[in-house]
């Protein structure tokens, strides 16, 4: 398998596989997040860049059609982030707490620790909060 490395962590990933609204709630550890989608390019291109902060109770989660080891970066993002990488079935496999927005250029990448399929970007800080661990699941609204 080999590593993705996508434009920016802040931009949102090809939404496929299931029919997200543009907002949904996600849940972790029994705390429900209002989560952004980027379904169509322009949104993807955007994602979370050039915001200077976003509510405690938000965030974004990029839906992936396959599942693989991902690498996210920061480019022109304003905010730190914690990135929680999901495999196939929900399950937590890897997180990059306190991702710092970038300063510098090129950017560092954050990849995760094994195959993901789906990516939720929170306030960092947020897993510490929420004690998240490998093997934590995540819940989507239907």
């Amino acid at each position: 398998m080999h590593t993705i490395k996508l434009f920016a962590l802040c931009m949102g990933a090809v939404v496929c596989g299931h029919a997200f609204a543009e907002d949904t709630t996600v849940t972790l550890k029994d705390h429900k997040f209002t989560v952004e989608q980027a379904n169509d390019p322009a949104s993807q291109e955007r994602g979370l860049m050039f915001r200077d902060s976003m509510p405690a109770d938000r965030g974004m989660i990029f839906n992936f059609t396959d599942e693989q080891p991902r690498t996210f970066w920061m480019k022109n993002c304003r905010m730190p982030l914690d990135i929680l990488y999901f495999d196939k079935n929900y399950k937590l496999v890897s997180v990059q707490q306190r991702v710092p927005a970038c300063r510098s250029d090129p950017c560092p990448t954050y990849p995760s620790e094994g195959p993901s399929k789906y990516v939720l970007e929170l306030n960092a800080g947020m897993a510490d909060k929420l004690g998240v661990k490998p093997g934590d699941s995540l819940s989507l609204a239907k």
